[in-house]
């Protein structure tokens, strides 16, 4: 019985890889990127515009109101009054879209590299494979990072580390 124990154990391979490594480095990555910073400038724009539709309005309305009569004025001051609660949920709105969108671009490339991962997993003979990004378990075996298996399967070439900013400060991050 020992000895199917030990036979068991031995045929156990733990390896490990960072997935949030993987994705930074796929060049799937660098588009996804900009096209969320394209779509999120998109958003900002449309709630600037707006704001400034909000105002324009406002200042009109303020100017105008002596002309107007009582309906009249009742009836912008609840256009006014619309047009300002959109604008505050404006924010949360185009974050939730900005999410959104995100989640969109980086499924597929998620599925990608996962497939890489199970790959390269059942060529080599692990049998388990734990997320590093996670850190979801502090004791383990050791085991064998398969970045630079996946990497290769995935045709990605190492490149060279991005050179300090002036000063020796990184750049703030989003």
């Amino acid at each position: 019985m020992a000895l199917g124990i030990m036979s068991a154990s031995a045929q156990t391979k733990i390896g490990y890889i960072n997935t949030d490594d993987l994705m930074a480095i796929m060049p799937e990555s660098a588009k996804i990127s900009a096209d969320l910073n394209e779509y999120q400038a998109t958003l900002q724009q449309q709630g600037l515009a707006l704001a400034k539709e909000a105002d324009t309005k406002r200042d009109q309305f303020f100017k105008d109101s002596a002309t107007f009569s009582n309906s009249k004025k009742e009836i912008i001051r609840e256009e006014l009054v619309k047009l300002y609660t959109r604008l505050q949920g404006y924010d949360q709105e185009a974050q939730e879209k900005a999410q959104k969108y995100a989640q969109d671009k980086i499924g597929p490339v998620r599925i990608k590299a996962m497939d890489a991962i199970k790959a390269v997993a059942k060529e080599r003979g692990y049998t388990y494979v734990i997320d590093d990004a996670s850190n979801t378990l502090l004791v383990m075996p050791p085991g064998d990072d398969l970045l630079p298996m996946v990497k290769a399967k995935l045709g990605i070439k190492d490149t060279p580390p991005a050179a300090p900013a002036a000063g020796g400060a990184k750049p703030a991050g989003n």
